[in-house]
């Protein structure tokens, strides 16, 4: 069993990084880390299953799952004894005013 991260994934990481780090903490950003790493060793041991991604659960495709830490969303799949990471997204950002 692995978990392997596609490079639009790490990109998505370094940039939340980035995003993070800018407006908080370097703690806060390990916390967060920590957590996404955490979700993703429960997916890949099968302790762990994430609900379908409904736009593609819509149309029958049902293998993509999503699971929330308290600050991120993370989009993979299990193919074989593998977990393949596809996107790790914020969902918790500061909006600027308009």
């Amino acid at each position: 069993m692995a978990v392997r991260i596609l490079p639009d994934a790490q990109e998505d990481l370094l940039s939340l990084q980035e995003y993070m780090l800018d407006k908080w903490s370097e703690s806060d950003w390990l916390r967060a880390e920590n957590e996404i790493f955490e979700k993703l060793a429960l997916g890949d041991t099968g302790f762990l299953t994430g609900a379908p991604v409904s736009e593609l659960a819509s149309v029958g495709i049902f293998e993509y799952q999503n699971v929330f830490t308290s600050h991120h969303k993370l989009v993979y799949r299990r193919i074989g004894d593998d977990t393949v990471v596809y996107a790790v997204a914020g969902h918790r950002q500061d909006y600027q005013r308009f």
